[in-house]
């Protein structure tokens, strides 16, 4: 394959890469923000849990800020993976340039 080709393909995935990072980190904002919804609410009062289109009253809240912890984690990790592999996009994109230019 051509440099000038693979240099259009990583671009690409460089884009899509950081596309993906800027869409998790949406959904770990707005897990985030669950989390501390969750723990704000007054034990008195009841939370639903949206499942599928029906809205369900939960009632092991533990339970349910586990849960939410736990995708919390997930969450953050699958940001540091793809931000990792933006990285690495990054770098031979840099390299295939400089090769083409050099």
């Amino acid at each position: 394959m051509e440099a000038a080709q693979q240099l259009q393909m990583v671009v690409a995935e460089v884009q899509a890469a950081r596309q993906q990072v800027a869409s998790l980190n949406a959904q770990l904002r707005e897990l985030e923000g669950t989390v501390q919804a969750v723990k704000a609410q007054p034990e008195d009062m009841a939370l639903h849990r949206q499942m599928g289109t029906i809205l369900v009253e939960v009632e092991d809240r533990p339970q349910l800020l586990e849960d939410l912890e736990s995708t919390l984690v997930q969450m953050k990790a699958a940001v540091s993976t793809m931000a990792e592999r933006e990285a690495e996009l990054i770098s031979t994109y840099e390299k295939l340039k400089q090769s083409l230019e050099g």
